[in-house]
């Protein structure tokens, strides 16, 4: 049954063993540099500066929070907070910039923010409706790229530092992803699932 499959796919990823990394310091967006690039007026600097360090502090107390928890730290709840600080940071902005500023903003945030690794929620959509596929499979694509961030969260401090080593692991995650999902879609739904995310690689973890 698809509903026992599901079930297989987080303990089908293999169990690292994670150990400690010392000095893992937490890196954002430097919205300096944003500033060198718009022509923002005085009191819109003013605005921006207050709430970029609103974002920044609070981004960083939900780090602190998370690195409280030890070699337990949820990787994948820290991206998710992450993901939510940025959405209402950009309905902050929008009420100080205009329209052309808020689309080099939004670009900026996009090029420069650590992503999560995974397939995001627009590619999903496109996966299910351009490879036609049932629910029940959806359901297994979503369950296959769960378990791929979650493996690849949790062996971060494997590879932490370096990239050549996390771009193995993110390929050895992404074989058992793409592995689960070709035994619960038909072969031509597999077919356009592949042709669909085969330009999704490994990007250097910034």
């Amino acid at each position: 049954m698809k509903s026992t499959y599901i079930k297989t796919i987080a303990v089908a990823f293999a169990t690292l063993l994670v150990v400690s990394c010392s000095g893992d310091k937490k890196k954002g967006i430097d919205y300096n540099q944003f500033k060198t690039e718009v022509q923002l007026t005085p009191d819109q600097v003013k605005s921006f500066d207050e709430i970029t360090a609103k974002y920044q502090q609070l981004q960083e107390q939900n780090f602190q929070a998370a690195k409280a928890q030890g070699g337990n730290m949820d990787r994948v709840a820290l991206g998710i907070k992450g993901e939510e600080l940025r959405t209402q940071q950009s309905l902050e902005m929008a009420k100080i910039l205009d329209g052309p500023q808020m689309e080099q903003f939004n670009k900026f945030v996009d090029e420069n923010a650590r992503k999560r690794p995974r397939y995001d929620n627009a590619l999903l959509e496109k996966i299910k409706a351009e490879a036609q596929l049932s629910e029940d499979e959806f359901k297994v694509v979503n369950a296959a790229n769960d378990a791929f961030e979650k493996a690849f969260s949790d062996a971060h401090d494997v590879y932490h530092g370096n990239n050549d080593l996390a771009k193995e692991y993110w390929e050895k995650f992404d074989g058992q992803r793409k592995a689960a999902i070709q035994k619960a879609l038909t072969p031509e739904h597999y077919t356009k699932f592949e042709e669909i995310v085969k330009d999704i690689q490994f990007k250097g973890r910034k």
